[in-house]
């Protein structure tokens, strides 16, 4: 089984976090266990949008937010982890502004399939 290292460059947490006790870490287990909380917490609020934007779609659109949804984790993967022998490892900085970053565009994605109507192209970025 390999190991998993999660090296933390995180300098703010959100209030959760902070409501939570992680205001101020006592060591780096604390500012792991409250790094990996956030992110956590931030990627029930992605899966929560991708869901609620995928049920307004017709099964073509489905199809194209999922494609770039699929796209934007390799991408997320890419950048913000890797593997080495003794384990992985992952910026939780990274992989949590980057996390923000897509839950904001599928909210937008909402915002705009339930006014405007859907652009097909901005579902597949």
């Amino acid at each position: 089984m390999k190991k998993i290292a999660l090296p933390l460059l995180l300098a703010a947490f959100s209030m959760t976090a902070y409501a939570a006790g992680c205001g101020k870490p006592r060591n780096a287990f604390d500012q792991v266990y409250c790094a990996s909380t956030e992110f956590s917490q931030l990627d029930r609020d992605l899966n929560q949008e991708y869901d609620r934007v995928k049920k307004a779609l017709q099964p073509a659109e489905q199809a194209t937010l999922k494609h770039g949804q699929l796209a934007w984790l390799s991408q997320r993967d890419a950048k913000c982890s890797f593997e080495k022998e003794d384990g992985y490892y992952v910026n939780l900085e990274c992989a949590t502004d980057m996390t923000q970053q897509r839950v904001a565009f599928l909210r937008e994605r909402e915002r705009e399939c339930s006014s405007t109507g859907c652009v097909d192209a901005k579902l597949g970025d």
